[in-house]
C-alpha cells in the first residue's frame, strides 16, 4: 500500500508540472457550462445576429426541465470532445515512462508492475474524475439558474454511473499506452474505439450489456426519468470486468515485455 501511495503521489507530481491541473478541470468546466448556456441564449443570438431568417427555432427549447440540458451536457459535450480530451490528456500515460526509461528504473526497484499498473490508474482516474465533476458540477450550476433544479439523489447516482464509464476509458487508454509506443497511435485508436463504443449504443439491447459506454446513456436516463431499469446492474458489472480486464492485461504486457 505505502509503494501504490508513493507511485499515486508521483502521478499527481507530473500532473502540476504539466499543468494538467489547470488546463484539464478548466476544460471540463467550459464544457460543462457550454450547453446550459449555448440552449438558453441560442434563439437570442441568433435574433442579435440577424441569422434567423429561414431558420425554425423550437420555441420550447429554453423551457426544458434541468435535467434534459443536463443530460445534453454529457451526451453533447462530455462524451463527444470530452472523451477526446481525457484520452489526449493520458496518451503518455505509460508509453512516456517506457520512452525516457523510468519504468524500467521504477521497476529495478522493489515495485510489482501490479503496484505500478495501479498506481497509475488510480491517480489518473481520481483526477480525471475530479475534473469531470468539476464540469459536471459547473453545468449544473447553470441549469440550475438558467431552467430548473434537479432532485440531488438524481445528481448523485447520474454521477456515479457516468464514472464508472470513465473509469472504463481510463483502463482502456493506459492499455492501448502500453502497448503502443507512438502517442499519436495511441490517441488514434483510444479516441476510435471509445467513441465507436459511444455511438453503438442503443443498437442492441445485448451489445448494451456488454459496452461500457452504455452506463453514460443510464446515466442520462436517471436524470430524465428518474428512475433506471434492471439491466444496468448487468452494465455495471460488464464495465467493472472490462475495466480490470484492460489493467490485467497492461500488467501482462509490460510483464513480459520486462522479461524479454
Amino acid at each position: 500500500m505505502n509503494q501504490l501511495t508513493i507511485l499515486a503521489k508521483k502521478e499527481m507530481v507530473q500532473f502540476v508540472r504539466e499543468f494538467k491541473v489547470v488546463w484539464l478541470p478548466l476544460v471540463f468546466i467550459f464544457l460543462g457550462i457550454t450547453q446550459p448556456v449555448v440552449t438558453y441564449y441560442l434563439p437570442s443570438i441568433l435574433d442579435a445576429l440577424g441569422g434567423g431568417q429561414g431558420i425554425t427555432i423550437d420555441s420550447s427549447m429554453t423551457a426544458q426541465h434541468g435535467s434534459e440540458v443536463l443530460a445534453s451536457t454529457l451526451g453533447s459535450q462530455f462524451d463527444q470532445l470530452g472523451i477526446m480530451i481525457m484520452v489526449l490528456s493520458m496518451m503518455g500515460i505509460v508509453q512516456s515512462d517506457k520512452a525516457n526509461g523510468m519504468l524500467a528504473f521504477i521497476l529495478t526497484r522493489p515495485v510489482t508492475v501490479g503496484t505500478y499498473v495501479s498506481g497509475k490508474v488510480l491517480s489518473t482516474f481520481m483526477f480525471i474524475a475530479s475534473s469531470v465533476t468539476l464540469g459536471y458540477i459547473a453545468s449544473y450550476m447553470y441549469t440550475y439558474f438558467l431552467f430548473t433544479s434537479i432532485p440531488f439523489t438524481d445528481l448523485m447516482v447520474t454521477l456515479l454511473f457516468y464514472l464508472l464509464w470513465v473509469a472504463f476509458i481510463v483502463s482502456f487508454t493506459t492499455m492501448v499506452s502500453t502497448m503502443f509506443n507512438s502517442q499519436g497511435v495511441i490517441a488514434c485508436i483510444s479516441i476510435v474505439v471509445l467513441l465507436g463504443c459511444r455511438m453503438i449504443v442503443g443498437l442492441n439491447p445485448i451489445l448494451d450489456h456488454l459496452n461500457p459506454a452504455s452506463m453514460s446513456k443510464h446515466a442520462m436516463e436517471v436524470l430524465v426519468s428518474g428512475t433506471f431499469n434492471s439491466s444496468v446492474i448487468g452494465s455495471i458489472v460488464a464495465t467493472l470486468l472490462l475495466s480490470a480486464l484492460a489493467i490485467h492485461i497492461s500488467n501482462m504486457w509490460i510483464s513480459r515485455r520486462n522479461k524479454v
